[in-house]
């Protein structure tokens, strides 16, 4: 009997810890669907570190080797370092030592209050950072909001960019057709109307997901209007800076993006005499996380012409 008594109170104290697990993962998914990413990164060899950049803690990820060519990359608006996590893998493979910081604001990343959030002052910070990590001039890369502090940064300090990568970018003077309060949505429907813009055919976020998701995004709110506010002021625009570009520049859009339609892509392309576009076909705005097996290759291309 005691053999048995033995069986019982271990599979009670295992039922107990699984129902413990389920109930946290009931209340805090978006937590559980982090640490899954944040392992998923280790396991592909990419270090979690922090910096302290312009006085605050910055996150990023390094991987590749050390002797490796320094590649950059940037996220977008409400993104993190781990956007990033199915692109770099293929440079990584090729060789480069690839940074992936996450910005003021976003990530794992600290969000001071005295911070404008401004494409700018972003901008001021990656190369901040790059002078952190000891990073003179780097193959830079940016998506979305990301693609627009890039631009900044090669218009800015063009010596320090050997080349330079732009995804389904912000950053020219067009406004958005697309209600931008979407950024920072305060119901299931609003979230499940930022995924339609996001990319084609979303999946269905059950509710007790939506939730937590909304409860974050009600938090950082204030960060994500602080950004959009300043973006959509018009002040810093790149249409006059492109054309001034003399490095190397690779566009990559998602054909189907509805946040930044191709149109902009394609224009970018034009104001760039030099530049290469590669349309990704049945890919939205979320293209390097969605569609990485398709960009990679060309990306890796571009790096080693």
């Amino acid at each position: 009997m005691k053999p048995i008594r033995k069986l019982v109170w271990v599979l009670a104290i295992v039922a107990l810890v699984v129902v413990a697990i389920a109930v946290c993962f009931y209340k805090r998914p978006v937590s559980f669907f982090n640490r899954l990413l944040y392992t998923q990164m280790a396991l592909a060899g990419a270090h979690s570190a922090n910096v302290t950049v312009q006085g605050h803690r910055m996150h990023y990820y390094v991987a590749g080797p050390a002797d490796g060519p320094p590649v950059v990359l940037v996220h977008g608006l409400g993104g993190q370092a781990e956007d990033w996590r199915n692109l770099a893998p293929f440079l990584r493979g090729a060789g480069y030592r690839v940074y992936t910081p996450d910005l003021f604001g976003f990530g794992r990343s600290e969000k001071p209050a005295d911070f404008s959030y401004s494409v700018p002052d972003q901008a001021a910070a990656v190369f901040a950072f790059m002078d952190a990590m000891g990073l003179h001039q780097v193959d830079l890369g940016g998506w979305s909001m990301g693609g627009w502090i890039v631009q900044t940064m090669a218009a800015g300090h063009p010596e320090r960019i050997h080349k330079l990568i732009i995804f389904d970018s912000a950053g020219l003077s067009q406004k958005p057709i697309w209600n931008t309060a979407l950024f920072s949505p305060t119901s299931a429907v609003e979230l499940d109307q930022l995924d339609v813009l996001l990319m084609p055919n979303p999946p269905q976020v059950p509710a007790f997901i939506a939730h937590d998701i909304l409860r974050i995004s009600h938090s950082h709110a204030w960060v994500m209007h602080r950004a959009l506010d300043s973006m959509l002021s018009g002040h810093d625009t790149t249409d006059a800076l492109l054309p001034q570009f003399r490095m190397p520049v690779l566009i990559v859009w998602g054909e189907l993006d509805h946040i930044m339609p191709l149109t902009q892509g394609q224009m970018m392309h034009q104001l760039v005499p030099q530049s290469q576009l590669e349309v990704v076909p049945g890919c939205g705005h979320l293209a390097p996380v969605q569609c990485a097996d398709r960009i990679g290759p060309k990306v890796q291309a571009f790096l080693k012409q």
